[in-house]
Formats: structure tokens, sequence, C-alpha cells
């Protein structure tokens, strides 16, 4: 559900999402300034708004810290499908390469040092289906990397993990449940090896504290003594990743 209020119209796209899980009410704010109010189904919706409304100053401040940021260090810009795009791939950039190919179906090949499109002809001008197809091939690639590092993390912690779940969510790289299920998002393929491993030995390390409590952090550094570096790179270049092949809203979300 998507409702703008008329006061922020020229500040930030506002979206709201009710929600069976909260608690309470949440404020989000993204770097394309946009921001999304969480709250959960008993909350009037007149409530939720007008704790927007009261943390105006705050939301405004942290737009602002986004666009300073954005001046120093500029998002990647949309694709162009031209063979002059680049994307990061573990931490690398490299470029995107589109080849007109005698193909049924539009083909993804990753290496090290490129990545190309075969493209057919009845796909050359449709940009969603040559995102769709390497955002797909990316995915797969991120789940082969993750289950390895799942396997070899597992093991020298002394714990378990049971499903791999890969999926695009906007403001976890990933998370735990109480069964064992490991949940990561895709976009980790694209940052540096360090990075994906350091989110993978975190979400294992609730396998033995489902909390983030001086005892799950002191178990994080002794897996991982450099953890904090990548927690780092995380928190100051994460939202870049969310700029590569950027996830399709749904028309009225």
């Amino acid at each position: 559900m998507t409702q703008q209020l008329e006061l922020f119209n020229a500040e930030y796209r506002l979206r709201e999402r009710v929600s069976t899980k909260a608690r309470n009410i949440r404020i989000e704010v993204h770097p394309e300034r946009e921001v999304v109010l969480v709250y959960p189904r008993w909350v009037p919706r007149a409530d939720a708004l007008a704790f927007l409304q009261s943390r105006t100053e705050w939301v405004r401040a942290k737009l602002d810290a986004f666009a300073e940021r954005a001046v120093a260090d500029p998002l990647p810009p949309l694709p162009r499908w031209d063979g002059t795009d680049e994307i990061l791939l573990r931490g690398t950039l490299v470029p995107v390469m589109v080849e007109p190919a005698r193909l049924r179906h539009l083909a993804v090949r990753i290496e090290a040092e490129r990545i190309t499109l075969f493209v057919p002809s009845q796909c050359q001008d449709q940009p969603q289906r040559l995102a769709l197809a390497l955002k797909r091939e990316l995915m797969h690639r991120a789940q082969l990397d993750a289950r390895r590092l799942l396997n070899e993390e597992a093991q020298r912690l002394g714990v378990y993990w049971r499903d791999l779940g890969i999926a695009d969510p906007h403001t976890q790289w990933g998370s735990c449940g109480p069964d064992g299920t490991i949940s990561l998002s895709w976009r980790l393929v694209m940052a540096p090896p360090a990075v994906f491993r350091y989110v993978v030995v975190h979400e294992l390390c609730h396998r033995v504290h489902m909390d983030h409590s001086e005892r799950f952090w002191a178990l994080v550094e002794q897996q991982l003594p450099d953890f904090d570096q990548h927690r780092r790179w995380l928190r100051d270049h994460g939202h870049h990743l969310h700029h590569y092949l950027p996830k399709r809203r749904a028309r009225g979300a």
C-alpha cells in the first residue's frame, strides 16, 4: 500500500506497510529518497502518520546524509544494455557485454573478468528480460557461494544449518530462523568475498545465540577477528548493491 502525505510530497516518496509481525511503528529511510512507514495491524493509520510527522527532522537528517554521501560516492547508473555497463561481481567491477546470438532463449555467461549476455533477436529491445536473466544467473551464483560458505563455516563453528533461501530483501543481508533455516540476499555475490563470508558467519553464530548480545558478538569475533571491517563495508557501501539491477516494485506498492 502506498500513500503520500501532502506535507512531504516534495521531499520523498512514502510507502506504508501494515505488518502482522511488527510490534511497534518503524520508519525506514532509503537512499533513493523513499521512506517506508511500517506499523502493526492494531495501530490506527492516523496514529502511524502522526508518528511519522513527529519524526520529520530525523527523516530529513537521514535524507540529507544520503544526499551528501551520493555526491561523494555516486550511485551506479541504471543499465543501458549497450555494452558499456559494469556491475560488481565479488567486489570487482566487471563489464557487462551484450552479444546478438542465434538462440531460442537468452543465455548468460559469468566469468571472473566479464559477464556476457547472448541475446536472441526477439529479446534485444526488451531490457527487462535482460535484467531478469542476469539477475537469475547472479542469484544462482550467490546460492552456490552461500552453500559452500555455510558448509565451511558451520563445520568450523560446530553447528548445523537446515535450509537456505536466497532472496532480495531491502533492509537485511541475512537472517537465521530457530529451525536453522538461513536466508541471504543474492546481492552479496556482488560484495567482496570476505564480506559475504562475514554475513554467513554472522547468521551461523545465531545458531548459538539468537540475539545480538555481547556473547554473540564475541563469538563472531572469535570466528572472524576482522569482522568489523566487513561490517563497516556493508554499512558504507551496501546501499550501492541495491542500485545494480534495482528491484522492480509492484504497481501500487
